[in-house]
């Protein structure tokens, strides 16, 4: 067995950046193979899911121990996700072994990805938001409203349907068992606990990803090399950043993310390097000033790039030397 140390490497940042912010491992990996190794999609996916396969039930033990769980999610999610991530594995098997199921393969997955990026600044919008309203409650000088301690209603029909199109996404592209789900979760239980959000989501995508990584085993282009590769380098590198999560700017590293997918899927989509260029070019000027405007709609502080904070900054610097 021969282990691509560029892979060892690339697995290594990868997994730092899902043990920083707990996102981005198959969001991350997938389009990185494609895009910097020349590995065909559907290879990159079949390895990135058995790599998620092994690593995904770390996590979850942590959660279990704590009991931030909720088992009624779990079991509605897996009968809609762990049958719709095998299945996605078989419509990629009726495409064909050609170059159109690469094609296919790779259309998808930049599909994924811009969702997956618009997940991630819906997810950013929803939490500033709550934010802002906690804030507004404490200038009125009432206690913020907490989230229920009440079980939370199951709603099966959704959350089965959630399930099963997060599924079929995962079988085709490895993207969404974190990303994409989370924010569905999100929608149909908005009050449920943020540490019981994400160990209901990290627990209910060990099933999807073994059924998904099986079905690459059996039918897709599953590669060991490739995978033992990725495995060396990202599971240290998941336990590195987990380490570091609670001291580093999670936030803007999630803001990078969120750049870094929208990136890979419009490349993904054939979109010409100039063109994507003058895009990143652009959001990476306008995006900090309309969140800085939006947070300030919502009566929270900017905190945007703008020119008084960039002097502030600045100025602080000057002091310390």
């Amino acid at each position: 067995m021969d282990l691509d140390l560029s892979i060892v490497v690339a697995g290594l940042v990868v997994g730092f950046v899902v043990g920083l912010t707990g996102m981005g491992g198959g969001a991350l990996m997938t389009p990185v193979l494609v895009l910097f190794f020349n590995i065909s999609p559907l290879a990159a996916v079949s390895s990135d899911l058995v790599a998620a396969a092994v690593m995904k039930p770390i996590g979850s033990v942590v959660h279990m121990r704590h009991g931030t769980i909720n088992w009624g999610l779990v079991r509605w999610l897996m009968v809609g996700s762990v049958p719709s991530a095998f299945l996605g594995v078989l419509v990629l098997r009726a495409l064909g072994d050609g170059e159109g199921v690469q094609t296919v393969v790779k259309t998808a997955l930049g599909a994924a990805l811009l969702l997956a990026a618009g997940g991630l600044v819906l997810k950013a919008y929803m939490s500033m938001v709550a934010t802002a309203r906690a804030e507004a409650a404490r200038a009125r000088g009432e206690e913020p409203e907490a989230a229920p301690d009440g079980p939370v209603v199951v709603r099966p029909l959704p959350t089965l349907l959630v399930g099963a199109v997060g599924g079929l996404v995962v079988g085709m592209t490895s993207v969404g068992s974190g990303s994409l789900i989370i924010i569905a979760l999100l929608a149909l239980y908005p009050t449920l606990r943020a540490n019981t959000l994400v160990g209901t989501d990290l627990v209910q995508a060990v099933p999807l990803v073994a059924s998904a990584a099986l079905g690459h085993v059996l039918f897709g282009d599953f590669q060991l090399d490739l995978t033992t590769s990725l495995l060396v380098g990202s599971v240290p590198g998941v336990w590195l950043g987990a380490q570091l999560s609670a001291r580093a700017a999670a936030g803007l590293i999630r803001r990078a993310l969120a750049l870094v997918l929208l990136a890979s899927a419009l490349k993904l989509l054939g979109v010409p390097t100039p063109v994507l260029g003058v895009v990143l070019l652009v959001l990476v000027v306008a995006a900090p000033w309309v969140w800085a405007g939006v947070r300030a709609r919502n009566g929270l502080p900017r905190r945007g790039l703008t020119v008084e904070v960039v002097r502030k900054a600045w100025q602080t610097a000057g002091a310390r030397d």
